[in-house]
């Protein structure tokens, strides 16, 4: 009996000595019984925190489509991981994608699992009772000279009659998809975990200008409950054009074919990719920042003179506190030669401050456009 005894204690010795403390990912099974020994030798509080963690990186950690490609890549992203380093893994993803999620935090998503095999419970806080979607755009990160920098995008959930849905502690999979003509420019995903979820910042800095049509997107929203998927398109939605994502040359003279003769011919005018007005108007922007050092590179302007001359405090563009834009338009751009007309008001760092009507003269270099020219058409101190 004593013998029996002494080996059923050595055989649950054994068995939890046989728990593994890492993932291991060498199959889905041995994936899943690692995580659930590592679950299980948590109090039931952090086992909570710990399941959640596992849905943040499956859900956002991982670039992949479908469960099972997310559970591979999720797999292979945490091998030879353990709780304390899961846990801040999970942090940093939550931090990265704006979630209000910490692992030192109160459970907040609900009951969550990756492997998807547990029974529903008696209330199902994913289950939102939702028939439809509305979307609001709001532009914000306002610029005085470039204007709105970024979007604020915000999807409400909505019941029959149109009202938005009240819910708590929920883990909705909300994924933004951004196009123009059928192009798709971006997509980013999120955890809408009530109806105050503040959304999606998109910067427009991240949308390519050359791929945006008449500088209008289409935003597409996707929320999924745990019984169903809603979606909806705002079609048209204006941007900035002036605070996109402005397209660099790619031409590098190592990659050019031929001999070095051949190359030569034809390459007097440098060939410049976009507006010349963007150079007037990252010029001003400078110069309300008072970054005077930025300012001065965009310009080949002799009559500027030396940086020190530019710059000069009491004559020079050091005297300018700040610069309200009121309009930027390009005249004419042709033979690597361009005219920007500019409208704004400067206000000197003595509080005095003055409308002017200037045109800048731009000429096309291997860095991009240049001032070269500043004539004075109208001023009027206010």
């Amino acid at each position: 009996m004593k013998r029996f005894f002494f080996l059923s204690i050595f055989s649950l010795l054994f068995l939890i000595g046989c728990k593994k403390d890492a993932v291991d990912a060498s199959s889905t099974k041995a994936f899943q019984e690692s995580i659930n020994d590592m679950s299980s030798s948590l109090p039931t509080i952090k086992q909570i925190k710990f399941n959640e963690a596992l849905y943040i990186l499956k859900t956002f950690g991982v670039d992949a489509e479908g469960d099972i490609e997310e559970l591979k890549a999720l797999g292979k992203l945490l091998e030879g991981k353990k709780v304390p380093e899961i846990f801040a893994m999970a942090d940093k993803v939550a931090q990265e994608n704006g979630i209000n999620w910490a692992s030192t935090a109160p459970p907040s998503l609900g009951e969550m699992n990756i492997f998807q095999n547990i029974m529903p419970s008696e209330t199902d806080v994913n289950d939102i009772a939702a028939n439809s979607l509305q979307i609001t755009t709001s532009e914000v990160s306002v610029d005085s000279v470039l204007g709105p920098k970024a979007l604020q995008i915000v999807p409400r959930l909505l019941d029959a009659a149109g009202n938005k849905v009240d819910f708590e502690n929920a883990a909705l999979e909300t994924t933004l998809e951004v196009s123009s003509q059928g192009v798709k420019l971006l997509t980013s995903k999120n955890l809408m975990q009530n109806n105050q979820f503040k959304g999606f910042f998109m910067r427009f800095s991240s949308l390519p200008q050359e791929k945006v049509i008449d500088n209008k997107i289409d935003i597409k929203v996707t929320v999924k409950t745990s019984k169903k998927t809603i979606q909806m398109t705002k079609m048209g939605v204006d941007v900035n054009p002036n605070a996109l994502l402005m397209p660099q040359s790619s031409e590098n003279p190592e990659n050019l074919e031929g001999t070095p003769e051949e190359n030569a011919t034809g390459t007097d005018s440098p060939k410049v990719i976009g507006d010349p007005k963007n150079t007037v108007v990252n010029f001003l922007s400078n110069l309300n920042s008072q970054n005077l050092k930025a300012a001065y590179s965009q310009s080949e302007n002799p009559n500027w003179g030396s940086y020190e001359t530019f710059a000069n405090p009491t004559s020079g563009f050091g005297t300018v506190k700040s610069v309200d834009v009121t309009n930027v338009s390009t005249k004419a751009n042709a033979n690597n030669t361009a005219s920007v007309n500019a409208t704004y008001t400067v206000t000197d760092k003595a509080g005095n401050a003055t409308s002017l009507d200037v045109s800048y003269g731009l000429k096309a270099t291997e860095t991009g456009w240049k001032i070269t020219s500043y004539k004075i058409n109208s001023s009027q101190k206010k």
